[in-house]
């Protein structure tokens, strides 16, 4: 198996909201939407993101059990790095104004970048960050060195 993700699949309870938010509000472009069943939006090079109908979902996968970290959340966090603490603000802004929910509000991090986090209308938890550490060469091969204290590249 070649080490890649083609899609990452969340589910949704309502495809129309998350439709609502992810394109009306944040300005994305939907790769194919079937209303009521499944929205699709390109993240990147041959990457798409899929949020499905959780009824869906489990009629085609079968029940999964909830997998719940701190709060009742899944332990997972989506990334979206930005070129500056300013973008970071303004995405969490736009965010909260059409429906996400700010959970952290942006700020300097000991890793040597800025970043907040948000939920989308389902829970899911977004991490907006400024990583001057973190560069996207030409072919899409992404690399995270040193952007400020020790550790930094780790992230």
């Amino acid at each position: 198996m070649d080490q890649h993700l083609s899609v990452l699949t969340l589910g949704v309870v309502d495809p129309a909201r998350s439709h609502a938010f992810y394109v009306g509000g944040l300005g994305w472009t939907p790769t194919l939407y079937v209303q009521g069943e499944v929205l699709f939006l390109q993240i990147g090079s041959g990457m798409l993101l899929s949020l499905w109908s959780v009824d869906e979902m489990v009629r085609e996968a079968g029940p999964t059990a909830p997998v719940a970290g701190e709060q009742g959340r899944a332990p997972i966090t989506l990334g979206h790095n930005v070129g500056s603490p300013g973008e970071v603000d303004e995405v969490l802004a736009t965010a909260a104004r059409v429906g996400g929910t700010v959970l952290v509000p942006g700020a300097q991090r000991a890793w040597g970048g800025y970043s907040g986090y948000f939920t989308d209308p389902d829970g899911y938890r977004w991490e907006i960050a400024h990583n001057p550490g973190l560069v996207v060469h030409e072919g899409g091969r992404v690399t995270i060195g040193e952007a400020g204290p020790a550790g930094a590249g780790d992230r």
